[in-house]
């Protein structure tokens, strides 16, 4: 396989979200618990944001929940499936889109529409994992931040779906199952956008299947079919499909089969307005900013 064989198709992955957006919410159980945890967080950190964008915010369900949480505060939904946004919009109700609380515009987190220096939260609950290039997103992220201003996100991490791509594995040697960002690497890819005091940590979640037929099931009703250029083409042969579920079967425990998701958590927030970051990627700090925030001496 070449890096190139994991790029992802944006025109493939928004077709599978746009037809996954009417049953997206039945399955969606463990994107809506990730998003919870990923809101808890707020819990912790004095925050008052008058614009707040949800990147990748698929039906609005945790859009309308930072609507509720900071009422005084204007949500802009970005989602590149144009499906996802029409039932987010009916989530919202229209007295949100009335009173001009919460806004819905279709893009993409690698080229997000909105102006500089416009938000001062941006909150993306697993959209990272369909980036080709998490730099671009970053300097989109920190382009679009107010000085200051914060980023929470989560993502998915390498060991997710573990067990189906060794399974396949068993099976050919095509590309079945999206490749994932390690911690470390979107850490590094953090401080190269020049955010400041970045946290990290990761999770492992657990789901459990009747067969592997339901766990497939599952991920075709939330859109999250394979979009890398290396993914087999037409349709895969009886025979490997047996041969890989036959390698899955290996792995049931008390009946059932687990599937694993290793959820990656970030914050960090957008750098001060006086500080700059140039092409080469070297951070530029004023040295008379930091003689005024040097404390007076005594």
């Amino acid at each position: 396989m070449s890096e190139d064989d994991f790029h992802i198709d944006k025109q493939r992955m928004r077709g599978a979200f746009d037809r996954a957006a009417g049953d997206y919410d039945r399955v969606a159980v463990l994107q809506r618990e990730i998003g919870a945890r990923l809101i808890e967080r707020l819990d912790y950190i004095r925050l008052a944001p008058a614009t707040i964008v949800d990147v990748g915010a698929g039906t609005g369900h945790l859009s309308k929940t930072l609507s509720r949480r900071y009422k005084d505060a204007r949500v802009i939904a970005i989602d590149i499936a144009p499906n996802m946004l029409r039932v987010a919009r009916r989530h919202a109700g229209i007295l949100a889109r009335l009173r001009g609380k919460q806004a819905f515009v279709c893009g993409d987190a690698e080229r997000l529409p909105l102006a500089n220096q416009s938000a001062d939260l941006i909150f993306s609950n697993l959209t990272l994992q369909w980036c080709n290039q998490l730099d671009n997103a970053f300097a989109e992220f920190r382009r679009v931040l107010k000085p200051g201003g914060l980023l929470l996100f989560s993502s998915f991490g390498p060991d997710t779906l573990n067990e189906l791509r060794a399974a396949w594995a068993h099976a050919d040697h095509a590309q079945h199952v999206n490749a994932f960002i390690d911690m470390h690497d979107i850490g590094d890819a953090l401080l190269r956008a020049a955010f400041s005091d970045p946290v990290m940590d990761v999770e492992r979640l657990t789901l459990t299947y009747s067969d592997v037929q339901q766990l497939m099931r599952e991920l075709k009703t939330l859109g999250a079919r394979n979009a890398n250029t290396g993914r087999a083409r037409g349709l895969t042969g009886k025979g490997a499909l047996r041969a890989m579920t036959a390698a899955y079967e290996k792995l049931r425990r008390d009946g059932v089969l687990p599937a694993t998701y290793e959820v990656v958590y970030g914050l960090a927030w957008a750098p001060a307005a006086n500080v700059n970051l140039r092409e080469d990627g070297v951070v530029r700090v004023s040295v008379d900013s930091l003689r005024r925030r040097a404390p007076d001496a005594t």
